[in-house]
C-alpha cells in the first residue's frame, strides 16, 4: 500500500505544469513608462491553445470602451452600445473588416476575430471614436497599467515577448525580446523609436445629433 500511494503522489508530481509570475515594464525610449500598452508572451516551443473566448468592447460617453481591447484569435466579440443616441460602428483594417450601421443597445450577434492583427475601428456619426482591438495568437497577454507594468503568469518555458500600441510606429517583430521563464522575474521593454503623434486626443464638437437618437 505504501509502495501504491509513492508511485501515485509521484506521478501526480510529474503531471504539474509549474508555472512562474512575470512583470514586463514597457517604457519609451526616455525610459517614461507607457500605459495601455498590448504585452503578449508567444511560446517557442509548446502549441499555442486555442479559444472561444468572448470579448466586450462597449460604446460609453461618445467613446470605444475600452480604448484597446486585446484578445486571442478566434475570439467572438460583441458590441454593445451603452450610450443613449445610435452609432455606426466599422473597420476597413485586414484583419477584420466589417460594419455595424446605426444602433442602440446590444447587438444579438458578437463577430469572430479570426485573423491576427490590429483591427482600427471608427464611427461614421462620430468622427473623434477611434478604437483598437489587437489580435494575438496566444494565451498569454494583457496591457500595462499607469506604471507600465503587466503582470502575467505562465507556464516555465521560452517565450517571444513583443509589445504593441498605435502611438509605436515599430512592428512588435522588430524589437521582440526572447524570454526564458523558470522563476519570479521582472523583464523591461524600451521601445526604440519615438512615440507617434496622440491622434487619438478628439474633442467633441458638442452637436446634439439628435436624428440619430
Amino acid at each position: 500500500m505504501i509502495r501504491f500511494t509513492l508511485s501515485l503522489l509521484l506521478v501526480m508530481v510529474s503531471t504539474v505544469s509549474h508555472s512562474s509570475d512575470i512583470d514586463i515594464v514597457v517604457t519609451d525610449n526616455q525610459n517614461t513608462p507607457l500605459s495601455n500598452v498590448v504585452v503578449f508572451l508567444l511560446p517557442k516551443n509548446a502549441p499555442v491553445e486555442t479559444t472561444n473566448g468572448m470579448a466586450i468592447m462597449d460604446q460609453v460617453n461618445t467613446q470605444f470602451y475600452p480604448h484597446i481591447l486585446a484578445v486571442q484569435r478566434n475570439t467572438q466579440v460583441s458590441f454593445p452600445n451603452s450610450d443613449s443616441i445610435q452609432h455606426h460602428v466599422y473597420s476597413f483594417s485586414a484583419a477584420k473588416v466589417f460594419e455595424l450601421e446605426l444602433y442602440k443597445g446590444l447587438r444579438a450577434n458578437p463577430l469572430l476575430f479570426d485573423k491576427l492583427g490590429v483591427v482600427e475601428m471608427g464611427c461614421n456619426v462620430h468622427d473623434w471614436m477611434l478604437g483598437y482591438i489587437y489580435v494575438v495568437d496566444t494565451p498569454y497577454f494583457t496591457k500595462t497599467d499607469q506604471s507600465g507594468l503587466a503582470s502575467l503568469q505562465v507556464p516555465n518555458g521560452e517565450y517571444i515577448l513583443r509589445v504593441w500600441h498605435p502611438r509605436i510606429s515599430d512592428a512588435p517583430e522588430s524589437f521582440q525580446l526572447p524570454v526564458s521563464v523558470d522563476e519570479v522575474m521582472q523583464v523591461t521593454m524600451k521601445v526604440p523609436s519615438d512615440l507617434l503623434p496622440d491622434v487619438n486626443a478628439y474633442e467633441n464638437s458638442g452637436d446634439e445629433f439628435g436624428e440619430y437618437e
